[in-house]
């Protein structure tokens, strides 16, 4: 076994973007070394699983210390997300593709790669409309609003996340935490992370004993891997806390894009092309909702200044500081006769 350079640092920084932004590792991990690294894609998705396993806790315990986690939320996912993540291990060797396995899996990568970029898409205007903020979402305090958790939908969206991290080793943040804010929309960017990261936890825990039996586990390749991705995502997960990382998301969807576009086949132009337009339209849109929520922001402010009324003032030309009172009286006679 040994330990490779490039892909502690390539571990690094996909931990960081974990840590910070909440999103799945696989959605980055598993191009990366698909296209970088040159791995093969079973083996990728294997070892991007494992790695996940000893990654996700470094991030969880930063949120449950700050208190930014909704625990009955986490049990409800895992009730899904357990099952579903080791049934999908399963599932990817059981597929009938045979030596066409590799571009079987590239293709079921890409179309968990565009669900993961829309799915950032969404969140982002969804947060942008909830918090009336071009940004789409600021630092945020630790807290836990009341809210009545729907056990049904939550168990099937867990089962659902649970079945594509299985097969791909993409889902566990990219997908749960859009529909957790259609879901329960009373949640706070930060516990949105912190919920997410530890549901995470078990769940790729099941789907890496499902590879570890029956994939194509590397123990150098994930070695090499978590040294970088454990730091990376402890710290990534105290910036979120503190900062913002709706921008990052934003730009992370456009790298998402062009990935499953490239894994699906798309010829280099065309991945540029749609990268290219992906990132002007995302500009324009994110313009005109600043300017909106701008203007919205000072209608009440123009509003209550011209209710509010003028302070009173005496009748006649106001007192200047330098000559005097505006009777012409000398100011010391004046303070002589009080």
């Amino acid at each position: 076994m040994s330990i490779e350079l490039p892909l502690v640092l390539g571990g690094l920084v996909v931990g960081f973007i974990v840590g910070l932004t909440g999103m799945g590792g696989g959605a980055l991990m598993t191009p990366m070394l698909i296209f970088v690294f040159r791995v093969d894609p079973l083996v990728a998705v294997s070892s991007d699983v494992v790695a996940s396993l000893f990654m996700k806790p470094a991030g969880a315990i930063v949120h449950l210390r700050r208190g930014t986690v909704h625990l009955k939320l986490v049990l409800w996912l895992c009730v899904g997300s357990v099952p579903a993540a080791f049934s999908g291990a399963l599932l990817i060797q059981a597929l009938p593709f045979g030596d066409s396995l590799d571009a079987a899996l590239k293709t079921v990568l890409g179309v968990a790669l565009l669900i993961a970029s829309g799915g950032l898409v969404v969140r982002a205007v969804l947060q942008m409309v909830r918090t009336r903020s071009a940004l789409g979402e600021g630092p945020t305090r630790p807290s836990a609003p009341e809210m009545v958790v729907r056990p049904v939908p939550t168990a099937i969206l867990g089962a659902v996340a649970g079945l594509l991290v299985g097969m791909t080793s993409v889902g566990a943040g990219s997908v749960v935490i859009v529909v957790l804010l259609l879901l329960y929309p009373a949640l706070k960017a930060s516990q949105l992370v912190g919920t997410d990261l530890v549901q995470a936890v078990p769940l790729v825990a099941a789907a890496s004993l499902g590879h570890l039996l029956y994939g194509d586990f590397s123990l150098g390749l994930t070695t090499s891997l978590l040294i970088g991705a454990i730091p990376g995502a402890w710290f990534g997960a105290h910036v979120s806390s503190r900062a913002p990382g709706g921008i990052i998301r934003r730009a992370l969807a456009i790298l998402l894009l062009a990935s499953a576009l490239k894994l699906l086949g798309a010829s280099l132009p065309v991945v540029l092309g749609a990268a290219g337009a992906a990132l002007v339209l995302g500009n324009l849109v994110w313009f005109w909702v600043k300017r909106r929520f701008s203007a919205t922001a000072q209608a009440p402010e123009a509003d209550s200044n011209r209710r509010e009324p003028a302070p009173d003032r005496p009748d006649g030309p106001p007192d200047d500081p330098v000559t005097g009172p505006a009777d012409g009286t000398d100011p010391a006679e004046s303070s002589s006769r009080r």
